[in-house]
């Protein structure tokens, strides 16, 4: 056995490299630079970790967020290894007697801050201990194309000049060609290699639903039978937050909001609950996921427009990273378009920039109104492809595409006899013959369409508007406070040169869901083993709330369904399991055994 395979199944308690993982590795231990793109749940943090602890000096983490330090450095203390963090909500004791530690040599692998790690006297003091290797974790923060950019990162492209001698390593989870080519430009001059292991979650499930007015009646049935599970549920802006939790609470979930509004202390009592406990969601704006490593996350939805497609894959992949099954929603509607193309038309950044970020966006809304598959739409953005799904919405249960020139012709006309200079609430109105005050004030009540689409509802109208808006037939002009305007493709319909299609409008309608397992796990057992699950999952939180850790530090969920299928009888067969190390197996292996012995749950 080579010295990484000893470690990984001595240190990690695994027997064999994931997909990928094994290359990186050996790219890292021949001393070169890289930039890795991995998707969520793929293990990338092994892929630093393990030659960390091989190499002859120290290796320094930049981290983004002190959840993600902490939760880090627990799962590696847990397995016997040397690692400490330094960040500021730790006492300045404990920060100088972690930074002795480390310039003794007793700490393998540090995780810090990008602020405090570019600190100019933080630089002379790491010259002196040649450090092997620099982490950027999280690493789509350095790029002003990636969907969390954040300006401490840029600081981190001075490292190559400081370090020389040091390997530079890259992770992220999502870039796509631009944001990669970025990283790599700003972290190695270009030099390293970039290694790509695909953007397929299989386990994931995808589903979109045109918003109505009750948005909070779709996300209720969406997370009916899910009050025993953790979720994240992703809102626009920090007033929405509250309210969906308020909402959900009021339904019987565990539920908080999240957003950076909210008192420190707040935030880190929600998301210690989120770390620790099995059932909680939390309703949060962007703010809230980054880093997070809860694996058994089972949800994700979106009652608001992501900023891109690049975002929203990044917030989905929170979700499963287990590797079991979960499942995305994403409800959405015309003015969440129009919010969304508003921040980026209103912001100070260059013309070139919001120029792709329109593109970025216009992507998302092509996902969200595709009638194929929608693995197969979200994949492409990352110029990735693959076989149809199966089973998400539209694979389940595909769109009907409808015939519907004369509707557009509708509103086409509609908004070329008011002037082009007004939003859709107002040409919804129109079009159904609505007395609003406004109507009456601009005289719109007396011209042609007034009234023509009055046997459609004003939901059927609004969707039906945003459709040609992302099929390119209208567009939202920001300037003049979302004036819906006509194309060239527009015209071309309203003039009759041309025929449109639309995707059948429908409301309410259940997601189905056809889920793919794991072969590893039988699901019979999963139902017929309910109660030993759920004893070995509240002894597992009983030994995190005692050691203060994330519950998934002790075992993450796919470790338990081992232990249900393979029901081990002795502390050497415990031992044999995928994820068991010697350290958890000294620590927790008796624990756990004592339950999967006991008689109460066998099925002899």
């Amino acid at each position: 056995m080579n010295e990484l395979a000893k470690t990984l199944e001595d240190v990690f308690g695994f027997s064999s490299f994931r997909p990928g993982q094994e290359e990186i590795i050996n790219h890292l231990m021949q001393k070169k630079k890289l930039l890795a793109v991995m998707p969520t749940g793929a293990g990338k943090s092994l892929c630093f970790q393990l030659p960390a602890l091989l190499f002859e000096n120290q290796t320094i983490v930049v981290s983004p967020l002190l959840a993600l330090m902490d939760d880090q450095v627990s799962g590696l203390k847990d397995l016997g290894v040397n690692a400490e963090r330094v960040h500021s909500g730790m006492a300045e004791s404990k920060r100088n007697q972690v930074w002795e530690d480390f310039k003794n040599k007793t700490i393998k692998i540090l995780y810090i801050s990008p602020e405090s790690l570019m600190r100019n006297e933080m630089i002379c003091a790491l010259k002196p201990l040649n450090i092997s290797m620099f982490v950027v974790d999280e690493a789509h923060c350095i790029s002003k194309w990636g969907s969390d950019f954040r300006r401490e990162y840029e600081l981190l492209k001075e490292l190559q000049n400081h370090f020389p001698e040091a390997i530079i390593s890259a992770f992220t989870a999502t870039a796509d060609e631009e944001t990669r080519s970025d990283i790599n430009n700003k972290l190695t001059n270009g030099k390293g290699k970039i290694f790509l292991h695909g953007f397929n979650r299989p386990n994931l499930s995808l589903a979109v639903q045109q918003k109505t007015n009750n948005w909070k009646a779709q996300l209720l049935e969406f997370l009916e039978n899910r009050k025993n599970q953790s979720g994240i549920v992703y809102c626009l802006s920090q007033k929405l937050t509250e309210q969906c939790s308020e909402f959900l609470r009021s339904e019987g979930f565990n539920a908080y909001p999240f957003h950076a509004g909210l008192d420190t202390q707040v935030k880190i009592d929600t998301q210690d609950k989120f770390m620790t406990e099995d059932n909680v969601v939390v309703c949060a704006t962007i703010a809230f996921g980054m880093g997070i490593d809860k694996a058994d996350v089972r949800y994700i939805a979106h009652i608001s427009l992501p900023s891109s497609m690049e975002a929203f894959y990044q917030e989905i992949g929170r979700a499963g990273r287990d590797g079991m099954e979960a499942d995305t929603l994403l409800i959405f509607g015309l003015q969440d378009l129009f919010q969304r193309k508003r921040f980026i038309d209103m912001s100070d950044a260059h013309d070139s920039f919001k120029i792709k970020e329109h593109k970025r966006l216009d992507a998302l809304i092509a996902y969200c109104d595709s009638a194929t598959c929608r693995r197969q739409t979200l994949l492409s953005y990352f110029k990735e492809t693959c076989e149809t799904c199966g089973k998400c919405d539209n694979c389940l249960n595909p769109p009907q595409m409808i015939e519907g020139t004369e509707y557009a012709q509708m509103v086409l006309s509609a908004i070329y006899r008011t002037g082009q200079y007004f939003g859709s609430g107002h040409i919804v109105d129109v079009l159904r013959g609505v007395l609003s005050d406004k109507v009456k004030a601009k005289g719109h009540d007396t011209i042609k369409t007034f009234g023509v689409g009055h046997t459609a509802t004003a939901d059927f109208w609004k969707t039906f508007i945003r459709q040609m808006v992302s099929a390119n037939y209208l567009l939202i002009n920001i300037q003049r406070y979302g004036a819906l305007q006509i194309t060239s493709k527009g015209e071309m319909v309203l003039k009759g040169e041309d025929e449109y299609f639309y995707r059948k409008i429908e409301f309410n309608q259940p997601i189905k869901s056809k889920r793919i397992k794991p072969e590893t796990i039988n699901t019979e057992t999963l139902d017929d083993e309910k109660e030993l699950f759920s004893a070995l999952k509240s002894k597992r939180l009983e030994l995190a709330r005692k050691r203060r850790v994330p519950a998934y530090i002790i075992f993450p969920d796919a470790t338990l369904h081992q232990m249900l299928l393979h029901k081990p009888q002795t502390i050497g067969e415990m031992g044999k399991l995928n994820g068991v190390g010697p350290q958890k197996l000294e620590k927790y292996g008796e624990a756990f055994l004592s339950i999967i012995t006991n008689e109460k749950y066998s099925n002899d």
